[in-house]
């Protein structure tokens, strides 16, 4: 096995049988690949030098359960779920976040014992992993566990929603072809303590969501469209990264990959170099852009704004909307 360049925590063989991975954390492992001899062998010398226990076919890792059916796989923290609501005895909810919430550090009276709070966010995090649902309320929440205050706890509505939802999975179909595709979207001035703005991303391997991300920008834009750019440069860098790992796993990637956005105002900074000379403070994010459209590694695309898919993990939604993103992110109930 060879160290993978680009995950710390992969490690790839390749031989004139096939490829296989051997993906690892601390002392719990996932081996798969087309070489089947191989990863037999490679299960067999483990097991002479240390004690292990072979689980079979892939459906539970590091609390995530993995279901196989005919029609592709699925990934749900359930049992997850329940451990957290067995702390927080709350009603259902039907949306993760109130909408237009705004909230600030110096809200409500500061909490005698954060360690409920804490540990309950801190949950959620790593909840948020099959979950693309709680993205933006777990990133707000997050913010204020250094000194939390009763008005962040009440905001807790999200444990209300996963109780109402805790059968919701991530869903991979077999038939989704592998064609990278991403959207990025920015809310501009987004916070009220700092006006930084948000970004958010989501990327698809065919019809499967494979990453996300809502992270708030380090500095503060001073329009909509540099707002946008560096989400841009945020998502382009994220694409740049899958692709080299999709080489990895041995899927061809040839062509640009299609990136999505509703700022007609960002896409024209990136692709006009003439633009510099007005956008010097965040020249670093489009030169970065810029020559990742000259390697074809990325195609810049215009995307109405009512088609943004990256743009519910940027605000609280209706629930209307938030049920037809669901539908397009593919987070479903069981069959």
């Amino acid at each position: 096995f060879s160290p993978n360049a680009h995950d710390p925590a992969l490690f790839v063989h390749l031989s004139a049988r096939g490829r296989t991975l051997l993906l690892l954390y601390v002392d719990d492992m996932i081996i798969t690949g087309d070489d089947s001899e191989y990863i037999a062998f490679v299960k067999a010398r483990l097991n002479e030098q240390f004690l292990m226990s072979d689980l079979g076919p892939l459906c539970y890792f590091l609390g995530i359960v993995v279901s196989s059916t005919s029609d592709g796989f699925s990934i749900s923290q359930e049992k997850y779920i329940q451990d957290i609501l067995a702390r927080a005895a709350l009603s259902d909810e039907r949306t993760p976040m109130e909408l237009n919430v705004n909230l600030r550090a110096s809200d409500g009276e500061l909490l005698s014992d954060p360690t409920r709070y804490r540990h309950l966010v801190g949950s959620l995090v790593y909840l948020a992993v099959t979950r693309p649902d709680i993205s933006y309320p777990v990133h707000i929440l997050s913010q204020f566990v250094s000194a939390p205050t009763s008005v962040h706890y009440s905001h807790l509505h999200v444990l209300r929603y996963l109780r109402g939802t805790i059968s919701h999975r991530l869903f991979f179909p077999r038939s989704s072809s592998l064609q990278l595709q991403a959207y990025s979207d920015a809310t501009w001035a987004s916070d009220p303590s700092d006006r930084c703005s948000l970004s958010a991303y989501c990327a698809f391997l065919g019809g499967s969501l494979i990453s996300w991300k809502t992270k708030k920008q380090t500095a503060v834009s001073r329009s909509s469209a540099e707002a946008e750019l560096r989400a841009m440069a945020l998502l382009t860098a994220e694409v740049t990264w899958l692709r080299w790992l999709l080489e990895d796993f041995g899927v061809s990637v040839t062509t640009p990959t299609t990136l999505l956005f509703d700022s007609t105002g960002a896409i024209d900074i990136a692709r006009d170099p003439m633009k510099h000379e007005l956008t010097k403070h965040i020249g670093v994010d489009a030169s970065y852009v810029r020559a990742a459209m000259q390697d074809h590694v990325i195609a810049l695309q215009y995307v109405p704004s009512e088609l943004q898919l990256a743009d519910f993990f940027t605000k609280a939604r209706t629930r209307a909307h938030h049920r037809f993103h669901l539908s397009k992110l593919s987070v479903v109930d069981p069959p």
